[in-house]
């Protein structure tokens, strides 16, 4: 009996595919939104990740440590990212005045044009690549999967941190 309970665990066939589908599909949205973003704009998708968050940060300027958790990623990979940003001038880095070990990130005027110049075309990707392939029925069921995703995984709303 505890064979069969563990078997009734294990997906069926039907929902395999729909989980590869589903992983293949936003993969290939995924690569080719990040394709048509360097195209368009130069910009990788994690530079854009990173000014996107800059932009709604107050004096766009947030601490490393609360950038890495708004980007939601490992400190480290986020400081090597900054440093190649910072080389192209695209953010600038202080220590912060009250903790030694903190830096402040802050979207330089350079930064926040080349941000500016690369979301008008990744929007229309997205309207493109995404929004066009689905009825306005089938996007808003995608939104309630997503919504009942981020719920089961302990996530917050959709676009936010």
């Amino acid at each position: 009996m505890a064979e069969n309970a563990h078997r009734r665990r294990t997906p069926t066939e039907h929902e395999l595919r729909i989980w590869r589908g589903y992983t293949e599909t936003s993969s290939a949205i995924t690569a080719r939104l990040a394709a048509r973003m360097q195209e368009d704009s130069g910009l990788g998708t994690g530079d854009y990740r990173v000014l996107l968050a800059l932009s709604e940060a107050e004096g766009r300027t947030a601490r490393s440590s609360e950038l890495a958790a708004l980007v939601d990623w490992e400190r480290s990979r986020l400081s090597h990212h900054l440093g190649r940003m910072e080389r192209r001038g695209l953010i600038s880095r202080a220590a912060c005045a009250d903790d030694s070990r903190g830096a402040q990130v802050t979207m330089t005027d350079a930064g926040a044009d080349a941000f500016r110049r690369g979301s008008v075309p990744h929007l229309r990707a997205v309207r493109e690549v995404f929004v066009d392939a689905l009825t306005p029925d089938q996007l808003a069921d995608l939104g309630e999967i997503t919504q009942a995703l981020r719920r089961h995984l302990g996530l917050g709303e959709a676009g936010t941190p």
